[in-house]
């Protein structure tokens, strides 16, 4: 059995959740579909795994407070071989319990401590390989590290993007979550811009509105009667619609790869310290625009936001650039090679070290 650990819901967003699932896709195509089986605290969070016809327990349980969920685990009794953990409120105590239901790997992308799991996954094109087994050094604990390891959905790989000579579809997505509308402050700001943009041609933007987001009411509003504003909720064919775009602002996360895996020229901000490595990396290495940290500097960001996008927007081979860049960093098959590295974990090496 494969039991994966993840939680989405309006505070965190839903791409721990989301990338745990296109994981398990992967991983249905390796073994028995019906050997996996998701964990969630709450009854949000299995809805989204539902959803996608994968087996899921409810443990009713708060998502912050890991260590409390133990006890329902030896209460299940289920056996299991391997347990993939997706979340930022894991502790030592929690993991190293995990260790007795079966072998431990978890998805991490913080790289802030020595974790006790058999494996550790950090998929960030800026994670070092290197760092990590010097971080894990002491310990038997296997790294795959890198972005050969994105896992990204099926429809984000092998397409075909072409970079046009005009900008006339702009993208904006900020997560699932939103919780300050960011995505609201963004639109505000390129709208107000638009003259300085295109010499005074109207755009289309695109906004990408989550499951999550306690403003869609609001949004709903502002945008009605407004031809050129097109709102887009719990989008399936989330690559389709990057294709049809010219330009994108994203937050960082796991958008930043779908863009890139497609070739699509994006500006990029973080708003959550967990964004900022990502975000300053792609700006650094001229993969994309970098606009800042918006949970540090949130007007700043938006009128660095502003600059960038006259820049991509009056400069095609600024966006051909981008598009290079973006497809050397990633080639869609990280679900894939995760799904392998988790099957061929022998769960009854001897060498697992017990921390």
């Amino acid at each position: 059995m494969y039991v994966i650990r993840a939680d989405g819901n309006a505070k965190i967003g839903a791409g721990h959740l989301m990338r745990c699932l296109t994981i398990a896709e992967a991983l249905a195509q390796e073994t028995d579909r019906n050997e996996i089986l998701f964990f969630c605290a709450d009854e949000l969070s299995a809805e989204l795994v539902r959803k996608k016809d994968f087996a899921v327990h409810v443990l009713g349980t708060d998502y912050r407070c890991m260590e409390l969920e133990l006890p329902l685990w030896k209460q299940l009794d289920i056996k299991t071989s391997v347990i993939l953990v997706d979340s930022y409120f894991v502790t030592d105590y929690y993991l190293r319990a995990l260790r007795q239901f079966g072998v431990t790997i978890l998805l991490d992308d913080m790289q802030e401590d020595d974790f006790p799991v058999d494996a550790v996954i950090n998929y960030n094109a800026f994670a070092e390989e290197e760092s990590y087994r010097e971080l894990y050094r002491h310990m038997n604990t296997k790294c795959y590290i890198g972005a050969a390891y994105v896992p990204l959905r099926p429809q984000f790989v092998g397409c075909a993007y072409q970079v046009q000579d005009e900008v006339q579809n702009i993208l904006i997505t900020t997560g699932g979550g939103d919780v300050d509308n960011i995505a609201g402050a963004i639109l505000e700001k390129v709208v107000e811009a638009e003259s300085t943009l295109k010499n005074g041609e109207r755009l289309n933007y695109h906004l990408i509105i989550g499951k999550y987001n306690p403003h869609l009411e609001e949004l709903k509003q502002r945008v009605a009667g407004d031809p050129r504003i097109f709102l887009h909720c719990d989008v399936e064919d989330m690559a389709g619609l990057m294709q049809r775009c010219d330009l994108a602002i994203t937050a960082g996360g796991t958008t930043v790869y779908e863009l890139a895996a497609l070739g699509v020229p994006f500006v990029c901000f973080s708003y959550a310290e967990n964004q900022e490595r990502l975000t300053h990396y792609v700006g650094e290495q001229g993969i994309a625009g970098y606009a800042g940290a918006y949970h540090r500097d949130p007007q700043g960001t938006l009128l660095k936001m502003q600059k960038l996008l006259k820049e991509y927007c009056t400069d095609k081979d600024k966006r051909i650039e981008c598009y290079l860049m973006e497809r050397a960093m990633v080639d869609g098959g990280g679900a894939r090679r995760i799904a392998k590295k988790i099957t061929a974990i022998n769960v009854n090496s001897g060498d697992r070290k017990r921390q």
